[in-house]
Formats: C-alpha cells, sequence, structure tokens
C-alpha cells in the first residue's frame, strides 16, 4: 500500500491525532476564535518543521505589524529568533491585499515561496482574504491557485482564520484538512479542545482532544481511551502472588494479591487507606520498583506516615526501588495525569502502582461522563504491562453501620475491593476493614480489625 509522505508537526500528541502527521504538500485550513491558539501553533510547527530540515514562509493579511508578533513569540521556548529572516521568512501581504486585491496576492506569494524555497507556507488572516472576495466562486479560485503554486513547489500550506467556517464553505471544500481549535466552559472550568473536522488522504482520531499552553508551546493530549483501546491482558499462567505489604491480609486473600490485579480500597477521610498503601509500596525492590501516584499527601508527608510504621520511603528511593509523583487535586487535564502515569510507568520499569486518590484524579476532569472509560483504558493498560495496582477512593460514611459504596461502576473494572471505615467495639473505636471482593482467589469475608503500629499494619478479627 503507498504511504502518502508525512511533514511532521513536532507536536507529538497533533502527531497522533494525524496519523503521524500533515500529508506533505496538502494545504490545511487551523480555525478558532480569538485566543484559542492558532498562531502558537503554526509557528511551533514551522519552527519545529525548520529543524527537521525545512524552510517557513510566513504570510499575514493581517494590519497588525510583526514586531508584535515576535515580542508574543520570544516568550515560548521553540522561538528562535536568529532562525528570523534565515529559515523562516515573515512577510505581510496587507497592503498588496487592500491595494491590488486577491490575485496579487498570489502573484506575491508565489514568487516569495519560489525564491525562498519554502517547504511551509503559512497564511494567517484568511478571513480577510473571504471580505476582499466578491463571491465566493472568488474564494475557491483563491485558494485553488495558491493551493496549486504551493503543491508544484512541494510546499505544504496551513491557512489560520478567526471564523467560524463550516463544513459546506468555499473554504473548506478547497482545503485536504480542518484542524478546529476552540475553548470550552464547563462549569468554573475552561478546558481548551482541538478537533480534526477534515483529513483527505489519511486516517485521524476523531473527536475532540484537550490541549493546553505553556511556555513550551502547545501540547495536545489525545483522549487516551480512543489510543488504548484493546491492551493484552497477560496470560494467565504467568500469574503469581505478590504481598499485599500485610502478611495477615495476604493469608485471608490466598497468600497475597495475583500479579497485575488491580485492587481499591474505599474509606473515608483519616480511616488509613494511605497507610495501607504505604505498606504496600513497601515491599517494592530496585528489580520491580514502585510508584506512589498521589494527590493529597505530599511526598514529605507520605515519608513520614509510612516511617511511623516501621518503612524507610526515603532509603528506596535513593536505592531506585521507589518514585513518588506528587500531583495537583485541583488544576489540570486528566488526560496528562494519564499520560504522565503510563510514562513514569515505562520510563522507571515499574511494577506495582499506589494510586492515591482515584476520586481526586476523577474531580480534574471536565468531563466527567469520560472517567470511567480512561480508568477502564488505564487500568487495562497496567495490567498489560504486568504492574499490580492499588487505588483508593473517598467515601463519605465513617462508619459501617451503613456501609456504601461510592463507586459502583469502578467495582466492575476492579479486581479487589476492600472497604475500610470505623466501628465500635463495646466502647472502643476501631479501623475496620471488609473484604468484599476478591475475583481470583478464595478469601475469608470476616470482618477485620485494623491495628496500626511502628512495625507495621496488622489484622485481627474484629
Amino acid at each position: 500500500m503507498n504511504q502518502l509522505k508525512r511533514l511532521e508537526s513536532g507536536i507529538d500528541g497533533l502527531d497522533t491525532l494525524l496519523k503521524g502527521g500533515l500529508i506533505a504538500g496538502a494545504s490545511y485550513i487551523i480555525q478558532g476564535r480569538p485566543g484559542s491558539g492558532k498562531t502558537i501553533l503554526a509557528n511551533q510547527i514551522g519552527f519545529n518543521h525548520i529543524q527537521r530540515g525545512g524552510r517557513v514562509l510566513f504570510a499575514t493579511l493581517l494590519a497588525e505589524p510583526h514586531d508584535r508578533l515576535f515580542q508574543f513569540l520570544s516568550t515560548l521556548s521553540f522561538f528562535d529568533e536568529a532562525q528570523v529572516n534565515q529559515n523562516i521568512q515573515f512577510v505581510s501581504a496587507f497592503d498588496t491585499l487592500e491595494n491590488d486585491g486577491l490575485d496579487a496576492v498570489v502573484k506575491l506569494l508565489r514568487r516569495e515561496i519560489s525564491r525562498q524555497k519554502s517547504s511551509l507556507l503559512i497564511l494567517d488572516g484568511l478571513l480577510n482574504a473571504r471580505s476582499k472576495a466578491e463571491s465566493p466562486l472568488d474564494t475557491k479560485q483563491f485558494i485553488s491557485e495558491l493551493q496549486g503554486h504551493a503543491a508544484f513547489a512541494g510546499c505544504t500550506v496551513l491557512f489560520l482564520t478567526s471564523s467560524q467556517l463550516d463544513d459546506g464553505s468555499p473554504e473548506h471544500t478547497m482545503v485536504d484538512g480542518v484542524i478546529e481549535m476552540g475553548e470550552e466552559s464547563v462549569a468554573l472550568k475552561t478546558v481548551r479542545r482541538i478537533r480534526l473536522r477534515k483529513t483527505r488522504g489519511s486516517g485521524a482520531i476523531a473527536g475532540p482532544h484537550e490541549f493546553e499552553i505553556t511556555e513550551n508551546g502547545i501540547t495536545v493530549y489525545p483522549r487516551i481511551e480512543s489510543l488504548l483501546t484493546g491492551p493484552a491482558l497477560v496470560d494467565s499462567g504467568d500469574f503469581h502472588l505478590i504481598s499485599s505489604g500485610i502478611p495477615t491480609l495476604d493469608a485471608r486473600i490466598g497468600g497475597g494479591l495475583v500479579s497485575s490485579s488491580v485492587t481499591l480500597i474505599m474509606g473515608p477521610s483519616g480511616a488509613g487507606k494511605t497507610s495501607l498503601g504505604a505498606q504496600f509500596l513497601a515491599g517494592a525492590t530496585p528489580d520491580a520498583p514502585g510508584l506512589y501516584f498521589g494527590f493529597h499527601e505530599s511526598p514529605s508527608r507520605l515519608r513520614m506516615k509510612a516511617l511511623a510504621l516501621g518503612h524507610d520511603l526515603a532509603a528506596l528511593e535513593n536505592s531506585g526501588a521507589l518514585h513518588l509523583s506528587w500531583n495537583s487535586a485541583s488544576a489540570g487535564l486528566i488526560d496528562r495525569l494519564a499520560y504522565d502515569l503510563l510514562y513514569i510507568v515505562k520510563e522507571k520499569g515499574i511494577k506495582r502502582v499506589f494510586i492515591d486518590s482515584l476520586l481526586a484524579m476523577a474531580r480534574v476532569a471536565v468531563d466527567q461522563s469520560r472517567v470511567l472509560e480512561i480508568f477502564t483504558a488505564v487500568l487495562g493498560e497496567l495490567r498489560s504491562r504486568d504492574v499490580t495496582v492499588l487505588a483508593t477512593w473517598e467515601i463519605q460514611h465513617l462508619f459501617n453501620d451503613r456501609p456504601i459504596i461510592s463507586a459502583p461502576e469502578l467495582s466492575g473494572v476492579m479486581d479487589n475491593l476492600l472497604l475500610i471505615q470505623f466501628g465500635y467495639k463495646e466502647i472502643e473505636l476501631q479501623r475496620q476493614l471488609s473484604i468484599l471482593k476478591v475475583r481470583d482467589n478464595a478469601y475469608d469475608p470476616s470482618l477485620l480489625e485494623v491495628v496500626m503500629g511502628n512495625a507495621g499494619i496488622e489484622l485481627k478479627k474484629a
């Protein structure tokens, strides 16, 4: 099968959506309201293209001087001022458009493409060209002629416009692809989204995907459930048992946790969920490292909590047996968190993960309807990498007189379910643990008292 030559954008997430990048020699519209990130995206593609040996012509049909553009771009890490007027040329065609019309703009750009030997043309201000056209046919002719000259020179074209063009617009019908950028408000959160509305001659990952703008430019996060569509689970013949870190718990679940299984610990704040996770991480080794992926406990607080149970996490870190990742529970993108988690697991060869907590991670999501699909995809991917996972989920009910499972949808994704709450034995307040589900082993469903001391955690019959 013939594979079309690609022009990589250099933006990993975007190239993933485009199945490898823009089609070389094709033309694309990048559209979005002012402030949506079009100019940053186009310039980032342009400067990345230079690093791959290309040459770029950036033409504007706008009245704003290029000095303001350079001042803005200088705050971004990909901008290289030394390349301006060398491998990237900035040309204003505004006066030509105003005085001589669209035909003169085509002639100007054709001349500059040839003179600069450009392999990428970026035209900012397609809306002005449309306004200058006397009819939709003139708009089509302008785009067609520019495309023809660019394609003859082996040049890919990006048209930038702030108008919200529909699928039947003259511009859309003429180009090979349409990239739409926007910003949406959901409740009190604002999220930037990018969508590929048209990709002629190429596959693409459809639907909206979140992105962010930082000092490094734009980073696109393809919806992770659209990529992790069917991880192959480790064959059951390779399963083995891994200690939970609590011998008395292992004894009640068939000898330990099955490798590559996922265990959810539910309970109210202060019940001991994080302490159980710290005990699990204490079993990590340099050959089978562990990862704390947390949202509430800072690394220093986690180390202190574990030390009170007799576990020196700092020593494990120094040996390479343990890695700590602390994340914001109030800001960010859930896809970015998921990609960060999988990256660390791959980079460090992680074999046991403690996620504290899934509820905090879920709250970051702007679109709550995606949470179950995201967790299903990510946990499935961790299983396929033979990673054993312990995760927490906070519930509101402190006492076990009315145990309520607050994550019923997640229960089907989990291999094991543990519930830890407070209860009274006569006049004594206890932490009490119930084993609700163990998928692959027989287990003892008896109510257990959780006893914490400087020698670790122990379970006793309540």
